[in-house]
């Protein structure tokens, strides 16, 4: 490692499945039980997990730690590669380059809540993982995040607080902003904090009904996870729904014209079809929906 483990170092992440993983000193230290039994978009990893269970999960997260340093000082921060067509941070990352957004608030293991307007930086730190609950900050790894122009709000402790960091990015002068919030609660909080704010939900497995309701009522964009009560709330609301197995959904005139542009940028062929939304027959969504 360029850099020594910290005391205390750990980071937790809700990962495949939902299933709980907490990284300490760059070794997977526990895995928890998934919520799902199976997820189509984690067949496609490049550790596949075609069996939805602990040991599988440790194998995945094990390679990312190997393959660009996930949870530790040498973790890599820039990245061009789509790993799907209609992720959060792709979405974001053609924002940036687009001109609709001036920049992104989301969160990275080793530094926390960042506000970044490079787009490459967006994907390589959105890209490549997601269900951060807790981490570690490395002065390495912030120092490669302030080299391109990304900016950690809490560099000493590397909280997530995405309203913090909507306010932190408004305050620096970034007028047209993205956040991906997890949950209703912290969507409403950054509405309210940054109301021109395109929101984008994430993590959304498991959500009640009720927060899925209220949590479609205030975002952009939703992406499903393997939420069945995101689906249901997004029928009537969603104007575009992007993909069938994992899709997500733009609810507002802001969200549809960031999955317009991602359309427009892709050289992927593509279907476009009117009609109800999401799809009826469920084909190829994650299992259970939850």
């Amino acid at each position: 490692m360029e850099e020594t483990f910290p005391p205390g170092d750990e980071h937790v992440i809700e990962a495949i499945g939902r299933a709980r993983v907490v990284i300490r000193r760059g070794c997977v230290v526990d895995v928890g039980e998934p919520v799902i039994a199976d997820c189509p978009l984690a067949r496609r990893f490049a550790v596949p997990v075609t069996a939805m269970e602990p040991g599988a999960i440790r194998a995945n997260m094990e390679a990312r730690i190997r393959s660009f340093g996930m949870c530790t000082p040498d973790r890599q921060v820039l990245s061009d590669t789509d790993f799907v067509l209609f992720g959060a941070s792709e979405l974001m990352m053609e924002g940036l380059r687009s001109g609709l957004l001036d920049a992104a608030v989301l969160a990275c293991d080793g530094a926390g809540t960042v506000v970044v307007s490079d787009p490459s930086l967006v994907q390589g730190i959105g890209g490549r993982m997601s269900g951060l609950v807790k981490t570690t900050p490395y002065p390495s790894v912030i120092e490669r995040i302030r080299e391109v122009g990304g900016e950690v709000v809490f560099p000493g402790t590397g909280d997530i607080d995405q309203v913090t960091g909507a306010l932190y990015a408004l305050e620096h002068g970034y007028e047209r902003i993205a956040v991906t919030v997890a949950g209703a609660e912290m969507a409403q909080a950054v509405r309210s904090a940054a109301p021109a704010a395109l929101i984008i939900a994430v993590h959304t497995t498991g959500l009640s009904m009720e927060e899925a309701e209220r949590l479609v009522g205030v975002a952009d964009i939703a992406t499903s996870c393997a939420s069945g009560t995101v689906r249901e709330a997004a029928r009537e609301r969603a104007l575009i729904q992007g993909g069938t197995g994992v899709p997500i959904f733009a609810l507002t005139e802001q969200g549809k014209e960031l999955v317009m542009a991602k359309l427009a940028a892709t050289s992927m062929p593509l279907l476009v079809k009117g009609g109800p939304l999401p799809p009826a027959d469920g084909t190829g969504c994650p299992s259970p929906l939850i």
